[in-house]
């Protein structure tokens, strides 16, 4: 289980996800947390720790090894009024349930002229850098955004993880939900007033007027520190954090090019097909006559991610790529 460290900002991400857990469980009786070891072992990146304890085995649900089995028992749950959270330990292993996620819950309810709602959310831990090899650690989430019939979140923030619960948990459709496992530690302030978040929309969390970040995840914190190193060279970037992978928030790309006129995007999935390569075609589409250089991209190298721990730094997107893909749009 992950060590807990709360930092100076008094929240960490995982605490924040844990909250909002026990929100949804105290609000709606129909809510229950199933998955492998999120009851007694508080969940194998520590989330669920102690609500167990709190509300019992039968909303706290410890499920067998399979995850074919326990994400298509939670969409019999959701067709029969109950709205499951289905934590998978890591994205490499919801390829498991895939039939169940691409082939029952995104759509039944278009294949039942719209009788059959499947409010299902679904968690999972993406990503690298934690030296997990090459089964635990990769970045999938943009073959899920391919899907039509779900919503596809990616919360990078203390406030987002906090607040994005509480939407999915009622939309009719499923939700998936991507945590990425190096955000867990992290530690921000949390407004007392912070209420839902919109889960149409993507974020400016940066204002600038040189060149545009787009990032996702666990990319946010690499764009912001890049944001940073150019601020000191007298580059103003605006980061634009993504969040909502589907629906794709086209409208907030358009508008962050039409204001910096180069764009860099960061993705820790692999080039090939990826979510950049999607934002890019999208920018290409509305913003060309924009833009005032190629859009950049920058994603991890097209390997198996490794485990040594310099082999992984270096097959990922770092601070220093999104410097040196801002210097080539700049020029």
């Amino acid at each position: 289980m992950a060590e807990e460290r709360v930092g100076p900002g008094g929240t960490t991400y995982r605490e924040a996800m844990r909250e909002a857990l026990r929100e949804a469980l105290r609000y709606d009786e129909r809510v229950f947390l199933m998955g492998e070891d999120v009851g007694q072992y508080g969940g194998c990146f520590g989330v669920s720790l102690g609500l167990l304890e709190e509300f019992g085995p039968e909303r706290i649900r410890d499920t067998p090894l399979s995850e074919s089995a326990f994400v298509g028992a939670g969409i019999g749950a959701a067709l029969n009024g109950m709205r499951p959270i289905v934590e998978i330990m890591t994205v490499n292993f919801s390829l498991l349930a895939l039939d169940q996620i691409l082939n029952n819950a995104a759509t039944l309810l278009h294949m039942s002229g719209g009788q059959l709602p499947v409010p299902l959310v679904i968690r999972m831990t993406t990503g690298a850098g934690r030296q997990l090899a090459a089964q635990h650690s990769h970045s999938l989430e943009g073959w899920y955004a391919h899907i039509p019939g779900i919503r596809v979140l990616a919360p990078a923030t203390v406030e987002d993880a906090r607040h994005m619960l509480a939407p999915a948990l009622a939309d009719p459709d499923p939700v998936l939900i991507f945590e990425h496992g190096s955000l867990y530690n992290v530690s921000g302030e949390l407004a007392a007033s912070a209420g839902a978040v919109d889960l149409d929309h993507a974020a400016v969390r940066r204002p600038g007027t040189d060149v545009s970040l787009i990032a996702y995840g666990g990319s946010l914190p690499k764009a912001l520190a890049a944001a940073d190193e150019l601020a000191a060279e007298g580059i103003a970037a605006e980061v634009l954090d993504l969040r909502v992978l589907r629906p794709l928030d086209s409208g907030a790309v358009a508008a962050s090019v039409a204001r910096t006129h180069r764009a860099v995007v960061i993705d820790e999935a692999w080039r090939s097909g990826s979510l950049a390569a999607e934002v890019s075609a999208r920018i290409a589409e509305e913003s060309l006559y924009e833009l005032d250089a190629p859009v950049e991209r920058v994603c991890s190298a097209e390997v198996p991610i490794p485990y040594a721990r310099a082999l992984e730094q270096a097959a990922l997107p770092q601070t220093a790529d999104v410097v040196a893909a801002v210097h080539r749009a700049v020029g």
